[in-house]
């Protein structure tokens, strides 16, 4: 990871980041706040520290991206995450998406079916911010899968492209829940539809339909390849 440093520099991209955001449409204060407080170049490699806040996703190794922050609280705010609430991340990559729904107060478990990502993220996040996040907890495994020990889950949030709903995390939802996953649009895996799946009381789905996105094919089983370091 990179620079941790946070310097007034910085906080002034941030800032300026934040108010492109709300001109992209994000209206959810409690969203911008926590981007605003958790530096994103620190989930970069040094070498991209000064686009940090531009508005883009990069790559983090393993195929795999730092989503762009537009993405980011555009899902977040579609959660509508309320503080205590277990929330389930399908592609921690590089964990910033889930340092931000800690940041809101969620209890976040997120998978990574990269064990290289997986080390990284969960060290980088255990070694920098301390103590702040106890309640942000790492797994490896297969996404599509979810995690059944810890499920119910209030929320549940795909960062990848998924081919379709998967039933799994739908069984994990709990009544009044909400999934928010991107599905490749009409089966083309260039385009993804963002949905908002919300489980009623009586099983039935209230299927959400919102902007189009681009994400990274969401991809079964686990790459057990170690990282280098």
């Amino acid at each position: 990871m990179g620079n941790t440093e946070d310097t007034f520099r910085q906080q002034g991209l941030r800032k300026k980041l934040i108010d492109e955001l709300r001109k992209k449409g994000i209206k959810d204060e409690r969203v911008l706040t926590a981007i605003m407080n958790v530096p994103r170049h620190y989930f970069l490699e040094s070498a991209l520290e000064q686009f940090a806040y531009d508005d883009r996703a990069f790559p983090i190794g393993e195929g795999q991206t730092i989503s762009q922050p537009y993405t980011v609280a555009f899902q977040s705010e579609l959660l509508d995450i309320k503080r205590n609430e277990k929330v389930l991340e399908i592609g921690t990559g590089s964990a910033y998406q889930a340092v931000v729904l800690a940041e809101l107060g969620a209890r976040v478990h997120t998978i990574e079916r990269h064990k290289s990502l997986y080390e990284k993220s969960r060290n980088f996040v255990k070694k920098y911010f301390k103590n702040k996040y106890l309640s942000l907890q790492f797994f490896l495994g297969d996404g599509f899968k979810g995690l059944t020990t810890f499920a119910p889950f209030d929320k549940i949030i795909v960062t990848a492209a998924a081919p379709e709903i998967p039933e799994a995390l739908i069984k994990q939802l709990k009544v009044g829940g909400k999934l928010v996953i991107p599905v490749n649009e009409d089966g083309n895996e260039e385009v993804q539809r963002m949905k908002r799946i919300t489980k009623k009381e009586d099983g039935s789905l209230e299927v959400e339909e919102f902007s189009q996105f681009q994400f990274v094919p969401m991809l079964g089983g686990t790459n057990m390849k170690v990282a280098n370091n």
